[in-house]
């Protein structure tokens, strides 16, 4: 899942694609993803870009006065065409395309942007609106845990309203800090040393120190090494760097230990006991579940 370091670095490219085009149509091949109906998608045919900035794990296309939202959820992704196809696509169960924006004709082709959805879940989302607080899922984001007002003050109160929720579960909800998913929280708790299974209220001033700098270092960090790659780039380069998230069964890069998991429905975490747990691994619900 794409998360606020990958949204900032595809922002930052799609900016220098976009800005000063015009958009001369989108085409939706899969009617569940478009999610607002006023003003009609056919308002933006014709706009010129002005910006393409992010709000949490949200793309925003800025033109003539309305937001293109774009929410990649679980397996969307944005993929940048020289030249799209004459023909619109067509609704299709087999194809992973879901929306595709055309630009205005340069050197006598259209480039322009595959939107596309891999799998069977599909939770992609795009939003036609005059202000991007009109979106939800944006109206309701917690700060921006790189911005300057996300202090550790801020933070300290998010944990205590929290109060013996999960710090995995906290880390992860977008109304709480924006932009954070399962893959980063993982990474930034095995920096701070906690467990995902730690109570919010039960961090200590001293770790709440701790546990600030590894939000900001940990998604700064990502951000830096994201900003300036193209957009086929960006996946590749999340998965190399990552210390513990998708490694279960490798050595932990910090203490050589067997990173482990724990399952859930949808999703997994992943973890090292001796980094954050004090060596004692995690009961996996799932297999629990399955040995009773």
């Amino acid at each position: 899942m794409p998360e606020l370091p990958e949204v900032e670095a595809l922002a930052l490219d799609l900016r220098g694609r976009l800005a000063g085009r015009a958009i001369t149509k989108v085409h939706v091949a899969a009617f569940s993803a478009l999610k607002t109906y006023d003003p009609p998608l056919s308002a933006i045919e014709g706009t010129l870009v002005d910006d393409v900035g992010r709000h949490g794990k949200f793309l925003d296309v800025e033109a003539s006065g309305l937001h293109l939202v774009l929410h990649l959820a679980r397996a969307g992704w944005v993929r940048w065409k020289d030249e799209v196809p004459a023909i619109p696509p067509r609704p299709s169960t087999k194809s992973t395309l879901a929306v595709r924006v055309v630009l205005d004709e340069q050197d006598g082709v259209s480039p322009g942007l595959d939107i596309t959805e891999a799998g069977t879940k599909k939770s992609l989302a795009l939003y036609l609106v005059r202000d991007p607080m009109d979106v939800p899922g944006i109206a309701s984001l917690g700060p921006d845990p790189l911005t300057e007002d996300f202090t550790p003050e801020r933070l300290a109160g998010i944990l205590r309203a929290a109060g013996r929720k999960q710090l995995k579960g906290v880390l992860r909800h977008q109304g709480t800090i924006a932009g954070i998913g399962n893959a980063y929280s993982d990474e930034i708790l095995h920096a701070a040393r906690m467990s995902p299974f730690k109570p919010a209220d039960s961090v200590t001033d001293a770790d709440l120190a701790t546990l600030h700098a590894a939000i900001r270092d940990t998604i700064g960090a990502a951000v830096d090494r994201s900003r300036g790659l193209a957009a086929s780039e960006l996946k590749k380069e999340k998965k190399s760097h990552l210390a513990v998230h998708g490694r279960t069964g490798e050595a932990c890069p910090v203490c050589g230990d067997t990173v482990r998991e724990v399952s859930f429905a949808d999703s997994s975490l992943q973890y090292c006991p001796t980094c954050q747990t004090g060596g004692k691994p995690l009961a996996d619900r799932r297999l629990s579940k399955l040995l009773k």
